[in-house]
């Protein structure tokens, strides 16, 4: 048995949170991945990671965020 995992580098202020949500579903549907991981120490644009940016890349469909 395999796993899929779809990992997605450095996710960087409100222009990477927006660009994970216009890709992640067509890489979803294209590749298929079992689990989606983001690194997102950088998410809240300079401020590390916060709540609402966090929140931001799980209702995207990210499973797991890294730092």
């Amino acid at each position: 048995m395999s796993l899929r995992i779809l990992f997605i580098g450095d996710v960087v202020g409100s222009p990477g949170r927006s660009a994970v949500s216009r890709v992640l579903p067509r890489l979803r549907e294209q590749h298929a991945p079992d689990v989606v991981i983001v690194n997102g120490e950088n998410a809240a644009g300079g401020f590390g990671i916060t709540a609402e940016p966090a929140l931001d890349l799980f209702r995207t469909g990210v499973d797991v965020i890294t730092s």
